[in-house]
Formats: C-alpha cells, sequence, structure tokens
C-alpha cells in the first residue's frame, strides 16, 4: 500500500540571537542553520523510514530543488512534487539564548500546488492506499473529497489548528489526529467530543502523557516512554508519520500507536527535524 502526502514543504532558516527583537529594533545573530521542514516533510520522512512507500504531494520554486532531493534521498517518492513560480516556503525563526522563539512564515509554494498535480497523482491511487493532509497547504477540501470518492482512507493531522478548516474536510476522513488542546478547541467549536466525532479513528496526542484512540474499541489509552528530552519539534509529526504507516501495511492500530510512541520518544532525545527522525530498525531496538 501507498501513503500519499498533500504535504507542506518549508526552508527553515534558524537564527540565534541575544533576544527576541522588539519593533523598531534591528539586532545581529550570531549564527544561522538552514534545515529541510514542515509538517508535512516531517511526516513523510517519519512513514517513509518506518517502512511504507510514501508519495508526496506538493510544491517548491526553483530555489527549492534541495528539499526534494534530500525528500528523496531519505527514502519518499518526489514525482509529484511541482515545481512553480513562487518561492519555496521560509520560516524564519528566531531562538533566544533561553530557547524562546518566534516565528515568520512566508507560505510560497505551499499556497500554490496546481489542482491539477492533485488530481494526476491520485490517478495512480489504489482504493486501499491512504491520503494524509496537514493545515499547511492548499487543496484540502478538494483532496479530501475526491480521495473519499476514490476509495482511500483519508486522514487529516489538524495542525497548525483552524476549526473551520477541520470541519471542511470532516465528513471525508477516516482518520483524525490532534493534541489536546486542539482537540478542546474543536469540542468548543462544533459541541461535540472526540468519541462523538463522526470519523472511525480519532487520536488526541498528549505529550508526555501518551495518546488516546477513540474508535471502535471505545477509548484506548497508549502510554508515552519515559525519556529526558531535548528537542520536542518534530516529534508530533513523527508520531503521526508511524501511526499512519503501521495502517498502510495492515498494522493493528494499537500495535501502530506502540511504535509510534516509540519512535516519538526517541525523536525527543535528538535535536533537529527531518534529518534526525528515527528509521524502524532504531525504534524496534529503542527501549526508552
Amino acid at each position: 500500500m501507498t501513503l500519499w502526502n498533500l504535504g507542506s514543504i518549508n526552508t527553515d532558516y534558524i537564527y540565534d540571537v541575544p533576544h527576541i527583537p522588539a519593533p523598531g529594533e534591528t539586532i545581529t545573530s550570531s549564527g544561522r542553520q538552514v534545515f529541510l521542514g514542515g509538517k508535512g516533510t516531517n511526516i513523510s520522512v517519519a512513514a517513509a523510514r518506518a517502512g511504507t512507500h510514501v508519495c508526496h504531494i506538493g510544491a517548491v520554486g526553483a530555489d527549492g530543488r534541495w528539499a526534494v532531493d534530500r525528500l528523496m534521498e531519505y527514502g519518499v517518492d518526489t514525482r509529484y512534487i511541482s515545481q512553480v513560480e513562487t518561492e519555496t516556503c521560509q520560516a524564519m525563526i528566531f531562538v533566544d539564548p533561553v530557547g524562546e522563539n518566534t516565528i515568520v512564515l512566508h507560505p510560497g509554494a505551499n499556497m500554490a500546488i496546481p489542482p491539477d498535480a492533485l488530481e494526476q497523482a491520485l490517478t495512480r491511487a489504489r482504493t486501499d492506499d491512504w491520503l494524509v493532509m496537514q493545515n499547511e497547504t492548499c487543496l484540502q477540501t478538494e483532496a479530501a473529497e475526491l480521495g473519499k470518492a476514490m476509495g482511500l482512507r483519508v486522514a487529516y493531522a489538524a495542525a497548525p489548528f483552524e476549526a473551520d478548516r477541520v470541519t471542511a474536510v470532516l465528513d471525508s476522513l477516516d482518520f483524525l489526529i490532534l493534541n489536546a488542546l486542539e482537540a478542546e478547541q474543536l469540542e468548543q467549536a462544533i459541541g461535540q467530543s472526540p468519541g462523538a466525532l463522526p470519523v472511525e479513528h480519532v487520536i488526541v496526542t498528549k505529550g508526555d502523557d501518551g495518546a488516546t484512540w477513540f474508535g471502535p474499541e471505545g477509548p484506548v489509552h497508549i502510554s508515552a516512554l519515559t525519556v529526558k528530552p531535548v528537542d520536542t519539534t518534530g516529534a508530533g509529526d513523527t508520531f503521526t508519520g508511524y501511526v499512519l504507516s503501521g495502517l498502510a501495511r495492515g498494522v493493528p492500530m494499537r500495535q501502530a500507536m506502540d511504535q509510534a510512541s516509540r519512535a516519538a520518544a526517541l525523536m525527543v532525545t535528538r535535536h533537529g527535524t527531518a534529518d534526525v527522525i528515527p528509521d524502524l530498525a532504531e525504534v524496534q531496538a529503542f527501549r526508552g
């Protein structure tokens, strides 16, 4: 089976600054690093490293060919990534000495994915494949409706959270994953708790408290492993990618979540995002 990911691709520019700039202030950074980022990218890399064939549907500008090459190196099928006139999405991240940050996001190519590219990609999908989206690209509603009409299993990672964008795809979903705060915000917006949503599988992640699955068996909680975190960036995306990889390979949900929990625990012991997402062999060997 294949996991089709309508996903974001970002260039992350991280600047070390003495303090977060105030309005009108000019300061000098002490360092700059450039990383491959984006929730879509992280989910694709995680699922590919977990052993699933992943086809990434997205867009970059001419300045983003390196990102496509990097994804391909990580085992992601990049044939469905378009090159558009708009520049690749850029995240400008300013980090102070105590780890506080301010982020400026320029969406760029993530909001310029050609509709025909999505349609042409999914013509190659099979009815037992999965389709996943996040709230960092255009065409989410179109993809969800098309995926449902084609008989795909449709998944949505509801971040960055916007209640309107979740409700727009809710009727097309087989799987929804969101964190505890997002679950509260969604319930406030539509008056339905996670267990009452019209979605077969709903997972609410709770950081170091683990995750709860609301599905056919009722609420099932999976505990998180106890580790000393050094960087939580990308842990949620890693969890999502591993769960979807397990489901795409026919693994039962409890087992998929347990494996995803191990992957996320290992991830938070490392600095970085896509470049340090663990592969399946590392996760299977990891005991916390």
